[in-house]
């Protein structure tokens, strides 16, 4: 069974785009309710939205099945990323607007868990450790650019409005400083988009877990603002936010291959 598409590219560029699958099991389906059938957490339409990045040779990784399947951006013992937070879990029984995915007496058990976790869960991140050695084998360093999206009001997740661009490095953990100083330039000399750097979303475990920047291997998080490139209320893709907000994607991902230790 497959469970994601890896496009495999030259440059030193791995995009990972881990919440962009929409597919449910035909066993787990009659499991859920009615409203997270239509998997609305899914981050729209991010793999189309990176899809010019093939053209600056970059890898592109993508699932096929819902993060509520499994959520391949959480860790395997589901320690929680936000500690004190609200956030959604490995295998998620609370949806972003806080209502249920499961039908009562319908959530995974431990051994759903564990089998997801090997259907999965593991072929995704094996995927992303066996790209990361492939480019590194090339490149002398290489970046990790996790790309995600969400409503930019979620009550359940923080308050008010998010940032239009929410660049996450761990704390500045993840990746080599003078890299996150030349991205927040990128964000800075813009004018279109409110942006910040570790915010509410720092980077999740791929962010955290892969990027080892003594090692050479660089990771990052970008979390946009789904009004940057969709209408919110309908649920469809705008063309022109879209070119607009690539002009700026295509700059941040410039300047990270451009970086040289």
């Amino acid at each position: 069974m497959q469970t994601f598409n890896l496009s495999h590219g030259t440059a030193p560029l791995l995009i990972s785009l881990p919440h962009d699958g929409t597919a449910i099991p035909a066993d787990l389906v009659g499991r859920l309710t009615e409203d997270a059938r239509k998997v609305p957490d899914t981050d729209w339409f991010v793999s189309r939205l990176y899809g010019f990045a093939r053209s600056l040779g970059a890898s592109i990784l993508v699932p096929v099945h819902s993060r509520y399947v499994v959520d391949l951006n959480r860790p395997p013992d589901d320690t929680s990323l936000y500690p004190g937070q609200n956030t959604t879990g490995l295998c998620p029984t609370s949806r972003f607007d806080g209502g249920p995915v499961y039908l009562a007496g319908h959530e995974p058990k431990p051994k759903d868990i564990e089998d997801r976790v090997e259907r999965y869960w593991r072929p995704y991140h094996q995927a992303i450790s066996a790209e990361l050695h492939r480019l590194k084998m090339l490149h002398k360093r290489v970046l990790l650019w996790e790309g995600h999206s969400i409503r930019s009001r979620c009550p359940f997740l923080f308050e008010g409005t998010l940032p239009d661009l929410n660049l996450g490095t761990a704390g500045g953990a993840s990746c080599d400083p003078a890299l996150q100083s030349r991205l927040q330039r990128v964000l800075l000399d813009q004018a279109d988009y409110t942006e910040v750097t570790n915010g509410r979303f720092k980077g999740g475990y791929i962010t955290r877990h892969y990027g080892q920047p003594d090692k050479g291997i660089d990771a990052v998080q970008l979390e946009l603002a789904q009004s940057t490139y969709m209408d919110e209320a309908t649920g469809k893709w705008d063309e022109a936010r879209a070119l607009k907000l690539q002009g700026v994607l295509r700059k941040l991902l410039m300047a990270g291959l451009a970086y040289e230790h």
